[in-house]
């Protein structure tokens, strides 16, 4: 890395740090791609990121975060092409993308093992496995609630060991892209040092770069309701700005999560049968003095709201119990009772107001003439697991502390104690399946931009646990292509100062857009808000063609508002937050987009979300009787992925891509290992 201070645009300084190879992002994903960078040789790498351990990976995880992996124990046959058509089958992933990842899930997941996140094993060294959602095998296993945690901790360590620089507080604001050879690439990145945003150069850094690695997340902070950590944007706009094309972007996953504190509860959480209930939102104070209930979270008039949803105690305990490991929200779940009837009733508390509450300390209560919870009401499938888990104790908290007390550590960690205290859920933003398009060395549409992690758009409708693996392989993917074809040395600093001068002067205009507003623009604060707001109505588990058109609307006018006034801001120390917010605006637009086109070409309910319409064949029927028409799902577009790029003017397009089928690999040793002395096994094959 070599840091020089240079004059840009209009005589305004800034630092210039050249390097190989610039990483954004510092979450598991990224940490692991510099990881096998240094492994391979390239030694000039400089990571970039606004907050060291404050992403998905290091604050994320549930009653025992999922890693999905190979089989790799007893007497279960696996192979790669097996694993492959696990995360092909459900459709909206390329089968060469879904072969990569499951052949590189054994090397990744023994790459952890030695890097020391404590996957458990038996006294043979088999690392037994169980099954998750979507899963039909027994591939899943997990380190514990912090599985992704100590995948990021472990990761950073080796990091430092190599002596890989970090720049920590420096946020990426823009790609500096140039016409390459054949088509646009890549050059570098600009970014504001966060320390240094009230300096006259408002903390200006340049980064001259031959590949850039972007290791951002997923866009959490979209929503209103969501279960990433606070502030997670995702930086898609940055990238569909400089001509990236997204796929699969209408394509999330959404689930029941703790609010106060943002955790998911799946697993032993809803494996013991907590109680649900919800009330009105009165202030508690307000509340235990007029109902003498200091217990109840929230305000008055309880209800146990899922008895109005099942016929009896065995039906409301038997899907609590099955939210476990059908966790994410399911349109198919609707049907016959299931278990994402759970979800949709906790949403339509939540969407009238009222507050929801999980009680660990009681068993669901019984309401109209229903039983109290006996085992013996059970399904099979509930009695069974509770059984052989030896998990009959009286209370939910005292069942979830005899299966997985470290569930509740992590809250106590936060000051919740789950055996006294309710806590407040809601069906939440978790995953999003779509992103950035890329190849099968993880190359975007841009050369020497290399998307990994949830940035990356390969998932499909896929098992839980299968993202973390795509991040590891995705970053060993990205890592070898760089270290044997893009091994070369960035521009001389001159020829890229020009190569990046009017796109510099671009965002320099932004920047005294965003300081010289008016009192008439938005804030941050109301531009954040409004995006949140909308999201969580018409871009979430819930969708509707009219939803979703009134809201392109509202996000193109709130697009037009920023372009024309700026964004108000409270002091110079919040610069950084109205670049967070022009993007998320443009992040949010390209989503709305992509969920129209889904619904305009016929798409129906899949996967994480439901197409509510009036004249849909479905209905969700419960003791409450028949409502919600929403349609099927068309399973003619599981063969599909719909691409979301900006055009010329700036306005978005949404296309259809074929899916590419899985391949068939009759490789023949002799050829490849030629190949791989040659170099030809890196040609692309788009």
């Amino acid at each position: 890395m070599r840091c020089e201070r240079v004059t840009v645009a209009g005589g305004v300084e800034a630092d210039l740090i050249t390097c190989q190879t610039l990483i954004v992002g510092s979450g598991a994903a990224g940490l692991n791609c510099a990881e096998h960078l240094h492994e391979l040789g390239v030694g000039d790498v400089v990571i970039a990121t606004d907050s060291l351990g404050g992403g998905t990976s290091n604050n994320s995880g549930s009653d025992k975060q999922t890693y999905y992996k190979i089989g790799i124990f007893g007497d279960v046959p696996d192979s790669p092409i097996e694993f492959a058509h696990s995360l092909f089958d459900g459709g909206m992933m390329h089968g060469d993308l879904a072969y990569a990842e499951a052949l590189g899930s054994a090397p990744e997941f023994f790459h952890l093992v030695r890097n020391g996140v404590q996957f458990p094993f038996n006294r043979y060294g088999a690392y037994v496995g169980y099954k998750t959602d979507h899963d039909p095998r027994q591939r899943a296993t997990s380190a514990g609630p912090r599985t992704s945690m100590q995948m990021f901790q472990s990761s950073l360590a080796n990091v430092r060991r190599s002596g890989i620089a970090v720049l920590d507080r420096h946020e990426v604001i823009a790609l500096l892209s140039a016409r390459g050879d054949r088509e646009r690439r890549v050059i570098g990145a600009l970014a504001l040092n966060l320390e240094r945003l009230d300096a006259p150069d408002h903390g200006l850094v340049l980064f001259n770069c031959e590949n850039v690695v972007m290791a951002t997340g997923g866009p959490g902070d979209m929503y209103e309701a969501s279960v990433y950590p606070p502030g997670q944007i995702g930086n898609h706009g940055i990238a569909l700005e400089a001509g990236a094309v997204a796929n699969n972007l209408g394509e999330s996953q959404y689930g029941l999560g703790s609010t106060s504190f943002r955790w998911n509860l799946s697993g032993t959480y809803q494996q013991v049968i907590p109680c649900y209930y919800s009330t009105d939102p009165e202030p508690p104070a307000r509340r235990s003095a007029a109902l003498g209930r200091p217990r109840e979270g929230g305000g008055g008039d309880v209800r146990y709201f899922l008895n109005d949803y099942y016929y009896d105690m065995g039906q409301v305990a038997s899907n609590i119990f099955l939210k476990g490991y059908q966790w994410p929200f399911h349109a198919a779940r609707l049907r016959d009772l299931g278990s994402s009837i759970v979800d949709y009733a906790v949403w339509r508390e939540t969407d009238a107001g009222r507050a929801v509450w999980m009680d660990f300390a009681r068993n669901p209560v019984p309401t109209h003439g229903m039983e109290p919870l006996r085992f013996g009401l059970l399904s099979g499938e509930a009695r069974s697991y509770l059984e052989r888990s030896g998990a009959l104790q009286a209370t939910p908290v005292e069942r979830l502390r005899h299966m997985n007390p470290l569930a509740i550590e992590v809250y106590a960690e936060h000051g919740i104690d789950l055996g006294r205290q309710p806590i407040p859920v809601a069906v939440c933003a978790q995953h999003n399946n779509g992103g950035l398009r890329g190849g099968i060395w993880w190359e975007s549409n841009l050369r020497h931009l290399f998307p990994i992690g949830e940035l990356n758009g390969t998932h499909g409708v896929r098992p839980g646990g299968s993202a973390l693996n795509s991040g590891q392989v995705g970053g060993l993917r990205a890592a070898q292509y760089i270290a044997n074809v893009y091994d070369g040395r960035p521009m001389s600093r001159d020829e890229f100062l020009r190569a990046c001068a009017r796109q510099l002067e671009g965002e320099l205009d932004g920047i005294r857009r965003f300081l010289n507003a008016g009192a008439g623009a938005p804030t941050n604060q109301q531009v954040r808000s409004e995006i949140q707001r909308r999201m969580t109505r018409h871009g979430a588990f819930l969708r509707s063609l009219e939803g979703v058109s009134l809201a392109l609307k509202q996000a193109r006018r709130l697009r037009r508002t920023i372009a024309s006034e700026g964004i108000q801001l409270n002091g110079e120390g919040e610069l950084n937050l109205a670049f967070q917010n022009e993007h998320l605006c443009l992040t949010h637009i390209a989503f709305l987009e992509t969920i129209r086109a889904y619904i305009e070409r016929g798409g129906g309910s899949r996967g994480g979300y439901l197409i509510a319409d009036p004249e849909g064949d479905l209905r969700v029927e419960t003791r409450r009787g028949s409502e919600l028409p929403h349609r099927p799902e068309n399973l003619e577009m599981r063969r599909e992925i719909l691409e979301t790029a900006l055009d010329q003017g700036g306005e978005f397009r949404v296309r259809p891509v074929e899916v590419r089928p899985l391949p068939e690999d009759e490789s023949w040793y002799e050829t490849t290992w030629r190949g791989w002395r040659n170099g030809k096994v890196f040609e692309k094959q788009r």
